[in-house]
Parts: structure tokens; C-alpha cells; sequence
């Protein structure tokens, strides 16, 4: 693809812009690594939440989207659209609860939880865990989309150096560890505060390209009406069910019912994965940390949510859709929605370099975040805790740093050997599965220690383990997927139990310390309850999980609403959007009704107010 002097000029101003953000914020993320990695906790809602959705927005997520529309439709993307069920738990249960934890990273949550060594054991593995190979797998799906987004825009030439064969693909990781180091000098400069300023701008021009290159696919598919009658030949040469369909038909050959139910009943509260841990967690967490304050935290993930699964997908869906009609013999259907962008049939040559640095954006957006949270955890959770303890500020940031350049190293070697990025997606929620409950959970019920986390994690990952390679389980397939996920989850499930009464309580000094200072439903605190009379936490869980139904049909009603309208059935979408409308409404008026208490001003018998 050629680009011309200003598609290069607008590429290099983006590129400058952000690295000028990072030199306006390094003197503040040089102060602590509060500031390094919680932007010193005083972060507005709209700002961290506007960055949540930038980091979720990278460049590997339409490539992997276009994959699954065109494997199951666009019901496939139920596979995380399941995730939002999970999202407002954590909106309205538990935002504000990790938010009064006061912890630096959602690993360090251990150690206030639960007492001893098993703590600290849990605290460690999952930093070393969580901050190296997981974290090396997301980068490395993420640099892998970069990977075929170069390699389709500028064809590379095997190449031979010094002897050594320089394959297309190599050269095209050399230019995305070029961009990811880029990213690092500006992450490692300006720590949380230029990640969030750069994930604001990098988003505004994302979401700005994929919508017009969505306009400009669909045009070239013939428009919207002749693509969906196109769309509706292709369903019917395969069968069973339509790739229109919003939800999979019975017998449907683009998603089969059983995967459905796991998607729905199962998935979205069992499943560990990155941006949408059941009871929060990761960078999402890492974002309600460096909220100003509870009421902000709340706020910020519920913009989150309603960015994420109701503004976001239909740009990507579309281009996706217009992408079979256009190259329906494409063997890499990943790879079709770059397509659209390179030919010269359907977009316009003249905004190629703004597209090229929206997809910068993407990716730089996400392994900012990415290559910060990880380093967080390999500091303050291994580091920091185990190994260097009680050192300067100063040392703890330069050793952030250091570990920032190491993980985007680490993270290229394994980009090499990944192949297909929705297959990772898979692999990540296979490995997670069944350890959701216990995350839920420990939260709420004081007989949840240490020894139930560790078995739940280990028991989750063997069990994949074992499935994929021992009974040749294939991710890909829906119906071993589905089932796969069922068994890891119910083998999990009771073997964490068994675990859990299997051994002894925390200790009630640690339980008492983790009640009064984060202060959840006392229901399942019951003992610890009545040791702290002083105590009284807000009896607001059915209100809660009200409002996380009503934000639920709220964000679903709005993105189906859309879709109708998009293919045309008005009347049908603006029925959904009414409801939707009503929907957040009850979410207003609840929210105001209790005069908008989400700063946790519990009253104590005493009658003064505990700290928010």
C-alpha cells in the first residue's frame, strides 16, 4: 500500500502528540509509585472509565471480532457480550468496595483478606502469574494483531541479514517492538497519568476511523440492503440458523444452544478474564483505585460498561460483515477487516495514514495499560513485598521502570509463536474458569481464606490442562468449548469447597480489620458481624443488584436497538431503545432515591462517619 508524504506526516504527528504527553507527566509519576501506578488516586470518573474502553479497544479486538463473525455469526460475539452481566456486579457491588480496600493492585488484596503464609504465597504466585505468562499472552495476541495489520499494509519481502533469513513476519514484529518500545519509553516516563490522557486521545481517533471505515465497507458491499441479502445466501448455503441472528437459532450452525447457555448461565460469573473478572480486578480495578473517590469509581464503570458493549461493536460487526461479502474466499477471515482498509476499492487512499495511526492508537493504548499493570505486580506485589522491602520511592519507581522494558521483551518472544488471536481469547477463559465464584464470593462470606483461591486457581488450571491436551478438547469447537468450560468449572467449584472446609478460618483479628475497613454486606459476615457492633454496613444488596438488571437491559436493549435500526427494522429498534431509556431511568431513580450514597458514609452507633 502506498501512503504519500501527509499520510506519513499525520502518522509521525500522532506519534509525536503522545510522546509529548508523556514528557507533561514525568515529573508527576516520578513522585511514588502511588502516583506510578494509581495516578495518586485522584483520577475523574470520566477519565478513568473513557480509559478502561480505550484499553479494551486494541488493535488485535475487530480483527478477533471479525473472526468470530465469520466462524459464528454475530451471535458469537455473545462470547463477551456475556461479560457485561459480570461488569455491572461490578458497577453497583463491587466498585466501591475496591475502592475503600485502599490497596495499590487487586493482588495486594490477598494480604488485607486473609492472614499468614498461604496469603502471602497467594500473593506472590499470583503477581509472578498474572505479570508474566498472562500477562505475556495478552500482549502477545495484541502485538500478533499489529503483526498481520503491517504485514497486510506493507507486504515485507523475505530478507536476508548477515546470513539470516528475516521472514515477513519477523520484520513485521521488529516494526511493532519499534512502536511497543515507543510505548514504554511514554509509559515508563509518565507512569498511570500519560496512559490515561493518552488512552482519551487515542480513543476519540479510533472510534472516529472504525466508524467511517465501517461507512465505506458497507457501501462497497453494495450497501446495506444488498449485503444482508448476500449475508442471507451465505446463511443459507451453510444452514442452520442466521448469521444476522442476534441471538443462535436452535440447530444453529454458527453457535450451537449449549454454548449459548454456557454463555449466558455460566460464563459471564465463573470465568477469570482480563477487563471483565467476575468481582473486578486487573486493570479495571487498577482504574477504580485511581478514582477520586467512591461515587467517581462507580461512575467510571459504569461508563465503562455502556461504552464497551453498546457504543463500541456495531462499527467492527459491520465492517466484519461487509468483509465476507467482499473476500468470501479469504483462508485468514481475521484478516478481512484490514483488508477493507488496504483496498483501494473501499477506502479512501487519503485517510490511510489517519487509519494507520487510529490502529497505532489502538494497540498503543492497550499495551500502555497493559505493560503498566503488569509491572505493578511484578513491584508492589513481588518485588516491593518479598524482596526489597522498606527501599526509597525513588527506587521503587526506577525498578518499576526497568520492569516495564522487561515485560515488553518477554511479551515480543511470545507474540512469535502465537498464531490466532480469538484462539487466545479461548485459552485465557479456559484457564480461568471456575475460579469466578471464589472471587465473587470472598468478598461476602467470611469462611472464604487463602486455601480457597489457591485451590480454585490450580484446580481451573489443571483440569484445562488436561481437557485440551490429555482429552484433545478443541477451544475452537462450540460444543467442546461449552462443555470443557462445564467441567472445569464444576471440578473447580468443588474442589475449592472441599478446600475451604477442608481447612481453618482466617484468623478472626484479620476478618475483623477486613470488615470494618471495607465494610461489605454483613449477611454472610455473621460471626464478624457481631464482633464489630460498632459497625453498620448499608443493607443495599437488593437495591444493587436492581440496578445491575436494569443497567443489564439498559446496555443490551440500547446495542440491539441500534443493530435493528442499523438493518432497518426502526420500529423494532426504537422499541428496544424505549426500553433501554426506561431501564436507565430506574437506575437514576434508585441511585437518587438514596440520595446518591456512594461514598460509603456508613453510620456507626456512635454516630460519627467512617472514612470514605
Amino acid at each position: 500500500m502506498q501512503l504519500s508524504f501527509l499520510d506519513w506526516a499525520v502518522i509521525a504527528g500522532y506519534f509525536l502528540a503522545n510522546l509529548g504527553i508523556g514528557l507533561y507527566y514525568r515529573r508527576r509519576a516520578t513522585k511514588s509509585t502511588e502516583e506510578f501506578f494509581a495516578g495518586g488516586r485522584n483520577v475523574s470518573w470520566w477519565l478513568a472509565g473513557t480509559s478502561m474502553v480505550a484499553t479494551t479497544f486494541a488493535a488485535d479486538t475487530p480483527l478477533a471480532v471479525t473472526g468470530l463473525v465469520a466462524l459464528y455469526g454475530i451471535a458469537g460475539n455473545w462470547l463477551w457480550w456475556n461479560m457485561l452481566m459480570s461488569s455491572m456486579l461490578t458497577v453497583f457491588f463491587f466498585a466501591r468496595l475496591w475502592r475503600r480496600s485502599g490497596v495499590l493492585t487487586d493482588v495486594e488484596f490477598a494480604e488485607i483478606r486473609y492472614g499468614g503464609a498461604p496469603a502471602a504465597f497467594l500473593r506472590g504466585f499470583r503477581a509472578l502469574y498474572l505479570g508474566l505468562p498472562i500477562n505475556c499472552i495478552i500482549l502477545g495476541w495484541v502485538n500478533l494483531a499489529m503483526v498481520k495489520i503491517l504485514m497486510m499494509i506493507f507486504p515485507f519481502p523475505e530478507t536476508a541479514v548477515l546470513g539470516v533469513v528475516l521472514s515477513p513476519k519477523l520484520q513485521a514484529l521488529g516494526v511493532v517492538f519499534g512502536i511497543m518500545l515507543l510505548t514504554a519509553a511514554i509509559s515508563t516516563l509518565s507512569g498511570l497519568w500519560g496512559v490515561l490522557v493518552t488512552d482519551l486521545f487515542q480513543f476519540v481517533l479510533k472510534m472516529s476511523m472504525v466508524i467511517i471505515l465501517a461507512y465505506y465497507a458497507v457501501k462497497a458491499a453494495g450497501g446495506m440492503e444488498a449485503m444482508t441479502a448476500k449475508l442471507a445466501a451465505l446463511s443459507a448455503a451453510k444452514g442452520g440458523g442466521s448469521i444476522l441472528s442476534f441471538t443462535p437459532d436452535i440447530g444453529s450452525a454458527w453457535m450451537p444452544m449449549i454454548t449459548f447457555f454456557v454463555y449466558l448461565a455460566v460464563n459471564w460469573w465463573a470465568t477469570w478474564y482480563p477487563g471483565a473478572e467476575p468481582g473486578g480486578g486487573g486493570y479495571i480495578a487498577q482504574r477504580i483505585f485511581c478514582a477520586r473517590d467512591e461515587k467517581h469509581s462507580l461512575l467510571a464503570t459504569l461508563w465503562f460498561s455502556i461504552a464497551h458493549y453498546a457504543v463500541r461493536p456495531w462499527p467492527w460487526i459491520l465492517t466484519a460483515l461487509a468483509s465476507l461479502v467482499l473476500y468470501p474466499t479469504l483462508a485468514d477471515k481475521e484478516s478481512g477487516f484490514i483488508k477493507t482498509i488496504v483496498d483501494p476499492a473501499v477506502f479512501p487512499p487519503a485517510l490511510r495514514g489517519i487509519m494507520i495511526a487510529a490502529f497505532a492508537a489502538a494497540y498503543m493504548s492497550t499495551v500502555a495499560t497493559q505493560l503498566n499493570w503488569g509491572a505493578s505486580y511484578l513491584v508492589n506485589d513481588f518485588y516491593r513485598r518479598f524482596l526489597a522491602r522498606h527501599k526509597p520511592e525513588g527506587h521503587y519507581v526506577r525498578i518499576s521502570q526497568a520492569a516495564t522494558l522487561f515485560l515488553m521483551v518477554a511479551s515480543s518472544i511470545v507474540t512469535y509463536y502465537q498464531t490466532s488471536i480469538s484462539g487466545a481469547w479461548k485459552l485465557l477463559m479456559a484457564l480461568g474458569a471456575g475460579t469466578g465464584s471464589v472471587f465473587i464470593m470472598r468478598w461476602f462470606w467470611w469462611r472464604i481464606n487463602a486455601w480457597s483461591e489457591v485451590s480454585a486457581m490450580a484446580a481451573s488450571f489443571a483440569t484445562s490442562l488436561v481437557l485440551m491436551y490429555g482429552f484433545k478438547y478443541n477451544t475452537d469447537d462450540p460444543r467442546q468449548f461449552a462443555v470443557s468450560m462445564l467441567i472445569t468449572v464444576g471440578v473447580s467449584s468443588a474442589v475449592w469447597l472441599l478446600a475451604t472446609f477442608g481447612t481453618a478460618p482466617e484468623d478472626q483479628a484479620k476478618l475483623l480489620a477486613f470488615y470494618r475497613k471495607v465494610r461489605p454486606s454483613p449477611a454472610l459476615w455473621g460471626p464478624i458481624a457481631q464482633a464489630a457492633p460498632e459497625i453498620s454496613p448499608r443493607r443495599d444488596g437488593l437495591n444493587n443488584l436492581l440496578d445491575a438488571a436494569a443497567g443489564c437491559a439498559m446496555i443490551y436493549m440500547t446495542l440491539f436497538g441500534v443493530g435493528k435500526i442499523i438493518f432497518g427494522q426502526t420500529g423494532l429498534g426504537l422499541a428496544f431503545l424505549a426500553v433501554a431509556a426506561a431501564a436507565a431511568g430506574v437506575v437514576y431513580w434508585d441511585l437518587s432515591r438514596r440520595g446518591w450514597k456512594v461514598l460509603g458514609e456508613e453510620s456507626v452507633k456512635d454516630g460519627e462517619t467512617n472514612p470514605a
